[in-house]
């Protein structure tokens, strides 16, 4: 029962009280005169009645002011007491119920104030002994970090769900490489999802290999896959599983609790070596001609009469001839053999290859590479580099004899391998010029490897065929790949195991729910959010006011991640009004060379994606949002929640919700106060402190936070 239906109760009482034994006494007498007496007792009431009357009422009056007076010294005292010391208890300890109101209720906060004080005493040597206890891990703890921070690759942990736990600075410098630049920024960090970053069969994939291999005793725990990303760009990955903590050697294979990507750019790599193949084949094929012209000019000098020493020079130049001619053939053998070997097979997506044959021979050659047919989730093992030269090769081959200027790509599965077609529209080719081709270094635009065709169906174990189907009017080529298999042997190594959380990386994702849960449902502290606050040249969002500056920083699991945040100035293309460049402390000269709204609000929006929007006087920030929302067809439609309506919910009988209240309120220091940062991690910091204050109040998902809120008067506040 409320505070206000027990008053009206009270007033009730309290009319009683007051009215109740004057009528009670008039009705006794009454009943107990005689008809005489009460016609005398008739017009005697009648005549004081109404000073009864009066002072009834006046009595009843002064006794509602008392009682209004002791509801708000106790009963209402007592309520914002009673917040204050949940305030005291769960989000700051060091503030202290303020002495107010009549002296029991003064003493009662002076006692509680007290027991506060005892309690932080005992909870301080309780910090003190944790502390202590922590120091001598902590020197390894700051190892760990300091190690992952150094690696020289890029490295990322995931868990089960694809929530990245861990990166290093090299993995998010990496992004850049594997999305557009629109996205990149926004593809590695904490919470976040890796099948942003790979395609999520391409990590299912690996994870049922490291399954098939932990199952086989003596198996490498270790999955390799190449993928081509949205950039262009080649990258190898390798995976290695986490597994859970306390799993038996004989349930590792179904415990495996996150996994290692390794991440390796090989474009450059792939490149280079590419360069060295040419320079090598360039300068074997200079040395032949420079022998050539040798033994060319050697019958000149054989003229001379045998016995003279132009002959026996022309001789001894011959046999060194000979000797060189050998060396180089088989120097040039030996080099094509290492190449054969240089790139291992390795897993690829199907798609992936392809795509990356279809880039290679438009960007080498300037023929149109067109993709057919792919077979669904079609796994393959290649060498990437040298399948995509032999496809170049052919293609360009196809222009030399033939001028063909499309060429049709697709990857089909056969009974025992896959196959990768080239078709054209066209004269087919000869099985007898396919096998001279076979024999002959590939050559690509002008520039020679000594790797030939049947090196690389040699490496592969396949075949390579031509022909012609009447029917489509097609000519094609038909080399055949090995498909990918789960199950390899190699050399048994330890696995990774979870020992140690350094302090700032977060390992606690592992145990989060799955990603098909309604956000409603699901518990408020296993939510991640986006945090953030905007600085604006006015206050009037419908009447051509713009947005100067978008702060934001991200909460994942519990932890503000101030490392993770998003602050850009905006050129709002329209002059600041003068009384707001005190507040904000942005002037035009600031702004000016800054991108527009056009650019930055795309940008803010991959930032906050998958997760949940908080700010103070949310609906302020939201309506600039929406009236910018169909001109760059985007859409803000994540969950939204109010720090200003929670401290309502919270602390309902507070006089004031301004930030600056609320952060005084829950002891946060404000750093920067009206910038969109600053404000952005301040409300940060109060949001965590609410969230225990409201479990206390039985709300504890997401959906009970945004019906309570809902429910407050400030919700009503349109802009």
């Amino acid at each position: 029962m409320n505070a206000k239906v027990r008053f009206a109760l009270a007033v009730a009482v309290l009319f009683l009280l007051v009215s109740g034994p004057f009528l009670a006494t008039a009705l006794v007498i009454y009943g107990d005169l005689k008809e005489e007496e009460r016609a005398l007792f008739a017009a005697v009431l009648d005549r004081w009645l109404p000073v009864g009357g009066m002072m009834t009422l006046l009595s009843l009056f002064l006794g509602v002011a008392l009682l209004r007076g002791l509801f708000k010294q106790y009963v209402r005292g007592l309520m914002a007491m009673a917040e204050q010391l949940r305030l005291m208890k769960q989000a700051n300890r060091d503030f202290r119920v303020a002495l107010a109101g009549p002296p029991e209720v003064q003493e009662l906060a002076r006692a509680a104030n007290e027991l506060a004080q005892e309690r932080n005493s005992l909870l301080a040597d309780v910090e003190s002994r944790i502390e202590a206890a922590k120091a001598a891990i902590e020197e390894e703890k700051n190892r760990l970090a300091a190690l992952v921070a150094e690696l020289p690759m890029p490295v990322i942990v995931c868990n089960l769900d694809g929530r990245i736990l861990l990166y290093n600075q090299r993995a998010r410098l990496q992004a850049r490489a594997l999305l557009p630049d629109a996205h990149s920024a926004a593809a590695i960090g904490l919470g976040r999802s890796i099948y942003g970053v790979f395609d999520r069969s391409l990590i299912i994939h690996a994870l049922e290999s490291l399954q098939h291999r932990l199952e086989r005793e003596g198996s490498q725990p270790l999955a390799h896959f190449i993928t081509t990303t949205r950039a262009g760009q080649l990258i190898r990955v390798q995976m290695a599983p986490v597994i859970a903590a306390g799993a038996s050697e004989e349930d590792k294979a179904r415990s495996i609790g996150g996994y290692v990507l390794v991440l390796e750019n090989i474009t450059k790599t792939f490149e280079s070596g590419a360069q060295c193949d040419r320079t090598v084949q360039l300068l074997a094929d200079d040395m032949r001609t420079a022998l050539s012209a040798i033994r060319a000019s050697l019958p000149a000098l054989r003229d001379a009469p045998a016995s003279s020493a132009a002959s026996r020079a022309a001789d001894a130049i011959q046999a060194e001839v000979a000797k060189l001619t050998e060396r180089l053939a088989r120097a040039t053998a030996e080099y094509a053999r290492t190449l054969v070997s240089r790139w291992p097979l390795e897993e690829m997506h199907g798609a992936d290859l392809v795509t990356a044959v279809s880039r290679r021979i438009e960007s080498r050659l300037g023929l149109a590479a067109k993709i057919d047919t792919v077979a669904e989730a079609l796994w393959v093992r290649v060498d990437s580099y040298s399948v995509t030269q032999a496809a170049c090769f052919l293609a360009a081959k196809l222009e030399e004899s033939f001028g063909i200027r499309l060429v049709r790509i697709s990857l089909l599965r056969g009974e025992s391998a896959a196959i990768l077609e080239l078709r054209w529209a066209g004269t087919a080719v000869s099985t007898e010029t396919l096998l001279g081709w076979q024999l002959e270094p590939m050559t690509v635009a002008g520039e020679t490897t000594p790797l030939t065709l049947r090196d690389v169906t040699d490496r592969h174990g396949g075949n390579l065929t031509c022909g012609r189907e009447s029917a489509m009017q097609q000519s094609f080529f038909r080399l055949e790949l090995p498909l990918a298999s789960a199950r390899e042997e190699g050399e048994a190594m330890s696995l990774v195991q979870v020992e140690s959380r350094p302090e700032f990386y977060d390992f606690d994702l592992f145990k989060r729910a799955g990603e098909d849960r309604a956000l409603d449902d699901m518990p408020l502290t296993d939510l991640a959010y986006t945090v953030f606050d905007t600085e604006t040249t006015g206050l009037e969002p419908t009447a051509g006011d713009e947005i100067i500056q978008i702060g934001a920083v991200r909460i994942v699991n519990g932890r503000l991640l101030r490392h993770e945040n998003f602050d850009q100035l905006v050129d709002p293309r329209r002059p600041l009004r003068p009384e707001s460049i005190p507040i904000h402390g942005i002037t035009e000269e600031m702004l000016r060379g800054q991108p527009t709204i056009a650019e930055v609000l795309p940008r803010f929006y991959a930032f906050c994606e998958g997760t949940v929007l908080v700010a103070h006087n949310a609906a302020f920030d939201m309506r600039f949002f929406e009236l910018k929302e169909a001109a760059l067809g985007l859409r803000f439609t994540q969950p939204l929640l109010d720090t200003l309506l929670l401290s309502a919910v919270i602390h309902p009988h507070q006089e004031s919700h301004k930030l600056e209240a609320i952060a005084e309120r829950l002891g946060i220091t404000i750093l920067g106060r009206h910038t969109a940062l600053g404000d952005a991690i301040v409300t940060a910091e109060g949001f965590l402190r609410m969230l225990p204050l409201l479990a206390d109040l039985g709300i504890r998902t997401l959906g009970e936070a945004r019906a309570a809120a809902e429910k407050t008067y400030y919700a009503r506040l349109q802009y």
